[in-house]
């Protein structure tokens, strides 16, 4: 409902004021787009613990929405709109003294990891962007930042294939195997915000009057994660690169 009433009145701030009908939606455009999105959450900068991505398969990114945009000033515009958005992802790495906290065989254990960690996470979302816009020919080029509200998120995994050091790196240690009951598991859900924003870069290239493709860049500006979470050490910021159609409405 937040996400509704944000987009509804930067709908009206992008229209502005007007007299009747016909100047209101007159030089106003409307365009629906459907995107694949490809990215993840990860730290900026790979640390020395994470040595070496293994997998990182691709995984089920959509992204749907409308955006009206509004002339201003010679080349210039206003564009929103709400999107509706799933950014999901899937990596497995080798790491060494990496922290953890994880549970096997129902006891809980802390320390320091050397192995291979799977994490997956799954987001689902709706965006309102509001973008400042610089039309040249049929290419329009837009940046702006973007608010996301979480309707749904999981971040989890297992650890496997190592040993954890238990507390520092010269604790007791656990040996962690492949199976289900051999491996350690975690899940960090809990401490994942509701509410993202960030910086959107991207451009819409008009093929046709109606269609057209688009290309854009968000770069979360604050980790997945609340800031008193401290298990992972490093700050995990939400990137993903977008591609997609357009269809313009009116």
């Amino acid at each position: 409902m937040k996400t509704k009433i944000i987009a509804i009145v930067a709908a009206l701030l992008l229209i502005g004021p007007a007299q009747g009908q016909d100047n209101l939606l007159g030089d106003l455009t409307l365009t629906a787009r459907l995107g694949y999105s490809l990215g993840g959450t990860a730290p900026v900068g790979l640390p020395a613990t994470i040595r070496k991505l293994e997998k990182f398969p691709l995984t089920t990114n959509y992204s749907i929405g409308v955006d009206a945009q509004k002339p201003l000033a010679g080349q210039w515009g206003l564009m929103t709109g709400l999107h509706w958005e799933n950014k999901g992802m899937s990596t497995d790495a080798k790491v060494k003294n990496y922290h953890m906290e994880i549970v096997r065989g129902g006891e809980s254990l802390e320390g320091v990891f050397t192995g291979n960690v799977v994490t997956k996470v799954e987001e689902f979302m709706f965006t309102v962007p509001i973008q400042a816009t610089y039309n040249i020919k049929n290419v329009c080029i837009k940046c702006g930042p973007f608010f996301s509200y979480l309707t749904y998120r999981r971040f989890y995994g297992w650890a496997y294939n190592g040993y954890l050091r238990v507390g520092d790196p010269t604790g007791p240690k656990v040996e962690l195997g492949e199976g289900e009951n051999e491996r350690g598991s975690y899940e960090f859900s809990p401490h994942m915000r509701k509410v993202q924003f960030g910086i959107d870069l991207g451009a819409d290239w008009m093929l046709s009057r109606k269609f057209g493709l688009y290309a854009d860049l968000s770069w979360g500006l604050q980790g997945v994660h609340k800031s008193d979470f401290k298990t992972i050490e490093q700050t995990l910021y939400p990137i993903f690169g977008t591609i997609g159609v357009i269809y313009r409405i009116k």
